[in-house]
């Protein structure tokens, strides 16, 4: 059995979205309908189901999503499936993809995230995400390594530009197919090592972050690498993890975009022992509030509302135990000294 969306709910979602939407896990039962940490994946993903269509329905606007927790054999099971096949922008979620392209290279040894990249002042954008932008010390020189840093957690624009250096727009989109997302792809322009950061799918996005934790996407090396900068306290806070403590935050590896009236996250929960358990990807438009993109906009309030209670769901099942563990490195704050 499934469940459609309820009418207030579709209301809520956009009857574009809602009219083929539906929620991939059975009808809540009365038992369960409040079990705020299920013992099991097919609870937790009626919790998850119920918590996302309360959120969203809250928000308003159009919503294309593919959520999953992971059954007991690792296989992800979807808890939400809402035009997940639809193109949409991706926005700043595509340096996800962008990332993986340039890892790909250093994994196939072709570049080094040792090596230097120029940043003379007429790359640098002086708007947007960012601060290379803030330093006002050109030119400098950064590593692939420090801009791919930027890229996921600040989401840096200028290292949109310096990853275009090593890995151009035409290069970057052949990596992407060649690893099974044809959907997934930036625009390139004028300038072979510009692009625009493109669409993508949710179901793709979501299946790139499953391959990530899985490791068949990138080496071990790369794959703990992007997985360290995007679990890190300093990746985006306002959404999925704004309310969280430190230690919840360390369990999820994410990346939000924005851009005129759009709103993405997509990433991925871990559970105690450091395996992928619940993958998320998220894309919001419609919302109304298209100049706000704090976290008071109405799809990032809803994200902040569906992270704590999303973790919570799957805080009693395993992962995926097929997935590597990848505990990630305990906050400690410093001082100086």
């Amino acid at each position: 059995m499934i469940q459609k969306l309820t009418r207030r709910a579709a209301f809520g979602l956009g009857t574009a979205v809602a009219a083929s939407a539906v929620l991939a896990t059975p009808a809540l039962a009365d038992d369960d309908a409040e079990e705020i940490s299920p013992a099991t994946a097919d609870r937790a993903r009626r919790r998850v189901q119920r918590v996302y269509q309360r959120a969203a329905d809250c928000a308003g606007g159009t919503w294309n999503s593919y959520i999953s927790v992971a059954d007991p054999d690792g296989t992800p099971v979807a808890a939400v499936d809402l035009g997940s096949d639809d193109l949409v922008e991706a926005y700043s979620v595509n340096k996800i993809a962008v990332a993986t392209a340039v890892l790909d290279k250093v994994d196939r040894g072709l570049i080094t995230l040792t090596q230097q990249v120029d940043v003379p002042a007429s790359i640098v954008i002086p708007d947007g995400d960012g601060i290379i932008k803030l330093d006002r010390a050109y030119p400098s020189e950064f590593t692939v390594g420090h801009a791919l840093a930027l890229l996921l957690t600040v989401s840096d624009d200028t290292a949109v530009r310096l990853s275009g250096l090593v890995c151009p727009a035409k290069e970057l989109n052949e990596i992407l197919v060649a690893k099974g997302f044809p959907k997934t792809q930036v625009v390139p322009v004028a300038n072979p090592n510009r692009f625009f950061l493109g669409k993508t799918t949710p179901r793709e996005t979501h299946d790139l972050l499953q391959a990530l934790v899985k490791g068949t996407l990138l080496s071990a090396a790369s794959s703990d690498f992007l997985l360290n900068i995007l679990r890190s306290q300093v990746a985006f806070t306002d959404g999925i993890r704004r309310v969280m403590s430190s230690n919840d935050r360390a369990r999820v590896a994410t990346k939000a975009g924005w851009l005129h009236d759009g709103r993405n996250e997509a990433g991925v929960m871990f559970d105690k022992a450091g395996k992928p358990v619940l993958t998320y990807s998220l894309f919001a438009n419609g919302q109304g509030a298209p100049d706000d993109f704090g976290a008071t906009h109405p799809a990032v309030q809803a994200r902040s509302e569906m992270g704590p209670a999303f973790l919570r769901a799957v805080d009693r099942i395993a992962g995926a135990q097929d997935a590597r563990t990848l505990s990630a490195q305990a906050y400690q704050p410093s001082n100086g000294g």
